[in-house]
């Protein structure tokens, strides 16, 4: 039984959350002059020092901001022209429309670059946004990774008894659901989407027969969830279900009295000092009470989802303060279940995180990532210390081939080969 104890110190838009192509070559032709104009960028760039938007600084210094501390790339052996290539192919559109990218190392933001690109929010259109850093950006299914993060620190207060515990416990109202092997399902099952549950988000988010969005429209969404028929024993086959994550926010309100947004805000966003965001809600139709949506409704500053990649890099500890017990951070990002995913392949997934192995030259890398659609990623790379948050506008779009986890192949880890030699 998995329990973590930590002392306290101190309806909806038709296109929402899933996720992305990962794992993918770019294929981009060969272009003359845009190769020209990134060599002359990356050359001019380099000339000025490509250090991230925020406090001037020397190479040798370090400036704090927000919480977020500031160093250049050299300082933690990484190679700037790389970064400088990184900017010029993003402006010249080889890698489209992305919004932000904020590269860390060893708990240093070293990289932070805003663009502007076409923009929506779930799906309503707001055409072109010249990002900044206060800007607030749908993260889709991040979301879920938030949402995970609201049980360990439930966890850790003793809300909640285990991950291991029966769901049922908590849905008296919901018990004529409970049979047969459906009657074993656990917190764990819904953390690792491997409930069993017949779903499938595996269509268009335009499609009427999408599960989620039909949970979405339903007059009770957790009803709609627990009374799916079970086609899968729990915990034997991963399958990806966004109503297994509106449940998971339901047991924070069953246990805590508060809806997962206000205890985000309580318990995760005010010790991150994060105090910008917008959680788009429904109207439960059976209460009429307005309910975040826990699959894909939060919107943050990219400096924000930085703050929560580095309390998972510092194993849940924030400037000196534990959030999130140790052991709860190592099982969030580890693979409890092999997945695999017609968008988005094979690789492994953890507690509302998604995991793989990324060929990287001739080497292969860990990564656990928080994934959203769009091209919305918190990249955690634990081995090298690296840690890397893209936002962007490329929503239901699977075929980009030059995305964010090309953008990581070949830059990010570019710049770190090439400051090695």
């Amino acid at each position: 039984m998995a329990r973590y104890v930590t002392k306290p110190e101190s309806r909806l838009f038709p296109c929402k959350n899933s996720h992305t192509l990962h794992n993918v070559k770019s294929n981009h032709p060969k272009n003359t002059f845009i190769d020209l104009v990134i060599s002359f960028a990356a050359l001019l760039f380099s000339l000025i020092a490509c250090d991230p938007a925020g406090p001037s600084k020397g190479e040798n210094d370090i400036t704090v901001e927000e919480g977020l501390e500031f160093t250049s790339p050299q300082k933690v052996g990484m190679d700037s022209v790389q970064f400088a290539r990184l900017t010029a192919a993003i402006n010249t559109g080889e890698y489209p429309n992305v919004h932000s990218v904020l590269i860390a190392r060893n708990g240093k933001l070293v990289y932070e670059k805003y663009f502007a690109g076409r923009d929506e929010i779930l799906g309503h259109s707001m055409g072109m946004i010249s990002h900044h850093k206060d800007t607030l950006h749908d993260i889709r299914s991040v979301t879920k990774s938030i949402v995970s993060a609201c049980i360990g620190i439930a966890l850790s207060y003793g809300e909640i008894r285990s991950v291991d515990e029966n769901i049922w416990a908590y849905f008296p109202e919901y018990l004529k659901f409970k049979q047969g092997e459906k009657a074993a399902l656990t917190i764990k099952h819904l953390l690792t989407m491997t409930s069993g549950l017949e779903w499938n988000e595996n269509i268009p988010y335009t499609d009427p027969a999408n599960s989620e969005i039909q949970m979405d429209q339903s007059t009770d969404p957790i009803q709609f969830v627990l009374s799916r028929k079970l086609i899968h024993r729990p915990g034997g086959v991963w399958n990806y279900n966004g109503g297994t994550t509106q449940v998971l926010a339901a047991i924070i309100k069953k246990t805590t009295g508060m809806e997962v947004d206000k205890y985000a805000d309580k318990y995760l966003f005010a010790p991150l000092g994060i105090t910008k965001y917008s959680w788009i809600k429904f109207r439960d139709s059976g209460t009429q009470k307005e309910v975040p949506l826990a699959a894909a409704g939060l919107r943050l500053r990219s400096r924000d989802l930085l703050k929560f990649g580095l309390l998972y890099m510092n194993k849940g500890v924030w400037n000196g303060k534990r959030i999130l017990p140790e052991n709860w951070v190592l099982d969030s990002h580890r693979s409890h279940i092999t997945r695999e995913n017609p968008i988005a392949g094979k690789g492994g997934y953890g507690y509302q995180f998604w995991t793989w192995n990324e060929p990287v030259r001739n080497k292969t890398i860990a990564l656990a990532v928080a994934v959203g659609n769009g091209d919305q990623r918190i990249f955690f790379d634990h081995e090298n210390n690296l840690l890397v948050v893209t936002t962007a506008g490329n929503y239901n779009n699977w075929t980009i081939r030059n995305n964010a986890a090309a953008l990581l192949k070949n830059f990010i880890y570019s710049s770190l080969d090439k400051a090695k030699r």
